[in-house]
């Protein structure tokens, strides 16, 4: 009889842990799908604004399949950077509404490994787009440059940001 009994309350306990597990699954795909909702309209008027941008600026931009905005401005030599490769560019990062964050004028030229990780996506992404000599402007959604939080410095939580890059040696 106690065996019954012991076994009846494991299964009435197994059964309620799956009950319970089966709500929070629920709950947990309800938020899921109000997230992905808030991110889709987020990444929808950032779409916009940076559309707007561009029409005031008269800029003629691409966009690539991941969301970075990039024009070429002027033309370099050879070919195009690739992963592992160490790139030097100067460059000039700022808001859209014309704040200047950072340039290699104050703080001298960047160097980083491409692909690495060690810098914004977006600049990961359009830095393979040159090559030595060229001159480019990107323009990153958050996803792509310094997210919700920002850089805790100058550059706002969920900041766009515009980037003017030269790219100066490649090796």
């Amino acid at each position: 009889m106690n065996k019954l009994f012991f076994i009846a309350l494991i299964l009435l306990f197994f059964y309620s842990c799956s009950e319970n597990n089966t709500q929070q699954i629920k709950n947990w795909n309800k938020i899921d799908k109000k997230l992905i909702d808030i991110n889709k309209y987020l990444v929808k008027e950032d779409r916009e604004r940076i559309e707007s941008y561009i029409l005031r600026n008269d800029w003629n931009m691409q966009q690539t399949k991941t969301g970075l905005w990039f024009e070429i401005t002027k033309e370099g030599i050879g070919d195009n950077v690739t992963e592992n490769q160490l790139a030097t560019i100067n460059f000039r990062v700022e808001l859209l509404d014309g704040t200047v964050c950072y340039t290699s004028d104050s703080l001298g030229p960047k160097t980083f490994k491409v692909g690495y990780g060690n810098i914004e996506k977006g600049l990961q992404e359009g830095i393979k787009l040159m090559n030595v000599g060229c001159k480019a402007r990107f323009i990153m959604p958050p996803y792509l440059a310094h997210g919700l939080v920002g850089d805790d410095n100058k550059i706002p939580p969920r900041a766009i940001i515009v980037y003017e890059v030269e790219l100066t040696s490649v090796f």
